[in-house]
């Protein structure tokens, strides 16, 4: 343990250039946002709690009568800085250096570096991923691999964007008077002390992500440690720019309002596509209207999905912030060229319908398909950085149609079972090795898509849904399905490493009575 100045505690160890990073000037910043913000956070935690226990009494969400006039007023979002107008194609991934180099040498206009889904939380992934983010800012990052192989940065580069852990989150290896520190506010604030002022004085400017907001008040909160943090280090409010992930069904409905909270600092919503199916899985988990079918079958083009990317468009657009689109889950091959091509082309698929339905970019996961992404924008685009100017009056969207959870044709099938439950293992397996984006059969799995898995399990047994094949989903069913596989992945010749802890975490999560509200909290709970 290292006790640091104004209360604060580092249980994780302080080595190598984390003495660089956990200073005892960044480590009082940390703990004055603590200090000023943890009891708000902790009430809105608490009002989530409340409101699922409403849900679950049979309240629906609703467009809110109380932010009526915010919807209707006319207003927009600060314009966008210079290097946040041109936002084509982003490419997403952990802090790892190798990633940080590549990602940002893609050819992507942006490179959102994430410390939250595709990254899995260990102390030190934590901390050298601060180290890769200040060695960015600086121009200095480099490294040469093990295999000899040297890796720096070109001439021109993403710019620069970050995605904190979500509030639910905490970081049990920094405590602040006894206390973890929150995860958002721990990466926000080590990031924000150590790089805005260099990245003003360089020309750009501290831009992030935010991730897992359920409502308006949760922007706010963010927006008051944004005016905080400034105040705090003499930066003008409104330098901050901030885009905030629409990945909860509930933040769906209050789109408008956060932009509003957010409005000096935002920089436009992102639809997180694979999170938001889990929320809408999580949230109506005990209604049988919103039971759904295998995961593949939940396509951007279902009802629910579809209400919810256009209504996001039209949003932005009205406020003068941009709407970026979600990831593709393909990912190339670059052994089987067959397989590369069916990805390329679902990729293309994928941008042609963001880019037509007007959004101003996309996200991609992999260098090898900035390319591709980039191509169906920019015949969209051309030499326009945007289309905000694009209103989109043409949509109309209710609140049923954003609770419209039917897919048409869609069923459940073993074949889906068996699917939920591999990715659950080999994700969590690996997650709990410190790896926290991982390509499993050509497609790109975090934290998200395998938070789908497991709640897909609980709630077709929840639900005593019946298979294609007759059989009854039951918790027997599912721990016979875990067993089968974990049995066949231990027998590979790669058998992944922490297996056995994976199928404990998973049995945990994957079946009711209880509800885990994120696999990561228990998952956490053994990370090293």
């Amino acid at each position: 343990m290292v006790t640091a100045p104004d209360g604060v505690e580092i249980l994780g160890p302080v080595d190598g250039r984390s003495g660089e990073i956990l200073t005892d000037e960044a480590l009082a910043f940390v703990a004055g946002l603590h200090r000023e913000f943890e009891p708000r956070r902790r009430e809105l935690l608490a009002e989530r709690a409340a409101r699922q226990e409403r849900i679950e009494a049979g309240e629906r969400p609703a467009f809110l009568d109380a932010t009526r006039a915010t919807r209707d007023a006319d207003w927009r979002v600060a314009h966008a800085p210079k290097d946040l107008l041109d936002r084509r194609v982003e490419i997403t991934g952990p802090t790892d250096r190798k990633m940080v180099i590549n990602a940002l040498n893609s050819g992507a206009r942006c490179f959102m570096a994430d410390f939250e889904d595709s990254n899995a939380p260990t102390w030190s992934n934590m901390v050298q991923g601060q180290v890769n983010l200040a060695d960015t800012v600086r121009r200095t990052i480099e490294l040469t691999a093990d295999d000899g192989r040297e890796y720096r940065l070109g001439d021109e580069i993403a710019t620069l964007l970050v995605r904190p852990r979500g509030w639910h989150l905490p970081e049990r290896h920094a405590l602040v008077d006894g206390e973890p520190v929150s995860a958002s506010l721990f990466d926000f604030g080590i990031a924000f002390f150590h790089n805005a002022p260099e990245q003003l004085r360089r020309g750009t400017g501290p831009f992030f992500y935010l991730p897992k907001l359920e409502g308006h008040l949760e922007a706010r909160l963010w927006n008051d440690v944004f005016g905080w943090a400034q105040d705090r280090l003499g930066i003008e409010r409104g330098t901050i720019r901030a885009t905030v992930l629409i990945e909860t069904v509930l933040a769906a409905f209050e789109m408008d309002e956060i932009l509003y909270e957010l409005r000096d600092h935002a920089s436009g919503l992102n639809a997180g596509r694979w999170d938001y199916i889990f929320s809408v899985i999580k949230k109506f988990r005990r209604d049988p209207a919103f039971v759904l079918p295998d995961r593949a079958q939940i396509t951007m083009t279902v009802p629910f999905m579809r209400a919810y990317t256009e209504l996001l468009v039209r949003t932005c657009h009205r406020r003068g912030a941009h709407a970026m689109g979600g990831m593709a889950a393909y990912i190339p091959s670059r052994r089987d060229p067959e397989a590369n091509e069916r990805a390329l082309a679902k990729v293309a698929e994928d941008k042609v319908r963001e880019a037509n339905d007007g959004f101003d970019g996309t996200w991609v996961a992999h260098p090898d398909l900035v390319e591709t992404a980039t191509a169906e924008f920019d015949r969209v685009l051309g030499d326009r950085p945007n289309q905000v100017d694009r209103l989109r009056d043409d949509v109309e969207v209710s609140t049923e149609d954003l609770l419209d959870a039917r897919v048409p044709g869609g069923e459940i099938t073993a074949e889906g079972v068996r699917t939920n439950v591999s990715i659950g293992l080999r994700y969590l397996a690996s997650w709990l090795s410190g790896v926290g984006a991982v390509a499993i059969d050509n497609l790109m799995e975090d934290a998200a898509t395998a938070e789908i898995s497991r709640s897909q399990l609980w709630q077709w047994v929840e639900a005593g849904t019946t298979l294609g094949t007759g059989e009854r989903m039951t918790s027997t069913l599912v721990r016979e399905a875990i067993g089968s596989e974990f049995d066949r992945l231990k027998a590979a010749k790669s058998a992944p490493p922490r297996l056995s802890q994976a199928r404990e975490v998973f049995d945990r999560v994957a079946q009711p009575p209880d509800f885990v509200e994120f696999l990561t909290l228990p998952a956490y709970e053994l990370l090293e």
